[in-house]
């Protein structure tokens, strides 16, 4: 009788134990990202079709730069022999003695005349000239004309903008934060912390409160800094096991927690929420970022071979594959990606089950 009271407690205790267990410790099956191709157009010879409703998407291909929308419409495409830039707002074509450069808007109407000596940038709605010589830029207002311009002897080597500030990255390692409207000098500093200290990659946020940089070689390292009354205050850096000599990618996302940042075979991402930093292996040099609600998708190039990683914003690696190509490109709209190969453009519809 006693043992099989035993026998009944033990069985009692283990599916017990066994509930609690999986009460705790069970969680439950995450929902799975669905990528679903919905179409592909090609570039070569298309159908232009100007009476689209729809955003402009540009693209760059090869040596044509053009306009489409979401439903696969050509709304405008250029073919040019030299040197091109394009944005969602303006595009041009060049040559190596570029003056006096008409630009014009996605339809294919003229916006301006930009007549500064230079390579033309367009950065959004943004308009730059890299002048002659490689260690000063203008910025140009809507219709082309100077607005203000930066003067300097350092080579520039890093570059990027938001809609309040400009900021620069030079040879000597020095960083200037440059105001939009008046193209005065907010701020100047220097990451320091290595033998050459030339800054390679760089970005700051789109509230103005942070920038990032990649700089130096022989002990390269990667810093955060915040912006405390125009003063820079480092929040975080890491010295990164690589001696890359080229321009290389830094970004923060649209909504400013995370920064991104690309070197040797890595890439780092920082939550800036939760002060954490992460390192992915990835065997591809990241020249593009695009974002989605909740997805971040990275195109990356070495050699011929393209690559694109998708990323969750909680910093978990979705996915990635790789292609072949000569050109590539990606963009993105609401759940939609579109990913340009050579004389192609396909569309990948984004959903979660």
């Amino acid at each position: 009788m006693k043992t099989k009271k035993s026998r009944l407690l033990i069985i009692l205790f283990t599916v017990f134990f066994i509930v609690i267990y999986l009460f705790l410790a069970v969680k439950p099956i995450p929902d799975e990202y669905q990528f679903n191709p919905e179409w592909r157009i090609s570039v070569s010879s298309p159908l232009i079709q100007k009476d689209s409703d729809n955003k402009s998407i540009y693209f760059k291909l090869g040596q044509s730069i053009g306009y489409f929308d979401k439903n696969g419409k050509i709304n405008n495409i250029v073919s040019y022999p030299s040197k091109s830039s394009i944005s969602n707002s303006y595009y041009c074509t060049y040559n190596v003695d570029a003056h006096n450069t008409p630009f014009y808007k996605p339809d294919g109407s003229k916006a301006g005349i930009i007549h500064e000596y230079g390579f033309p940038f367009f950065n959004d709605d943004r308009i730059y000239v890299f002048l002659p010589g490689g260690t000063s830029l203008s910025k140009c207002n809507s219709e082309g004309e100077n607005k203000w311009t930066y003067e300097g002897v350092i080579p520039i080597t890093a570059f990027n903008s938001n809609l309040y500030s400009t900021i620069i990255g030079f040879a000597d390692g020095t960083i200037n934060v440059i105001n939009n409207e008046t193209g005065k000098t907010k701020t100047s500093y220097n990451p320091g912390g290595s033998d050459f200290p030339v800054v390679l990659g760089l970005d700051i946020s789109n509230d103005n409160q942070y920038s990032a940089s990649i700089s130096g070689h022989n002990k390269q390292r990667f810093v955060l800094f915040s912006d405390e009354n125009n003063q820079q205050k480092i929040i975080f850096h890491t010295f990164l096991d690589s001696n890359v000599i080229s321009r290389t990618f830094v970004q923060f996302t649209d909504d400013n927690k995370l920064v991104l940042y690309n070197y040797g075979n890595k890439l780092g991402i920082y939550d800036l929420v939760n002060k954490k930093n992460k390192s992915f292996d990835i065997n591809t040099s990241i020249i593009s970022m695009k974002e989605l609600e909740n997805i971040i998708v990275l195109l990356g190039k070495k050699d011929d071979v393209y690559s694109i990683y998708f990323f969750e914003k909680s910093t978990i690696l979705i996915g990635h594959f790789d292609f072949k190509a000569d050109n590539a490109f990606i963009q993105t709209e609401d759940n939609m990606i579109f990913v340009g190969k050579d004389n192609s453009i396909s569309k990948i519809n984004v959903s979660r089950s």
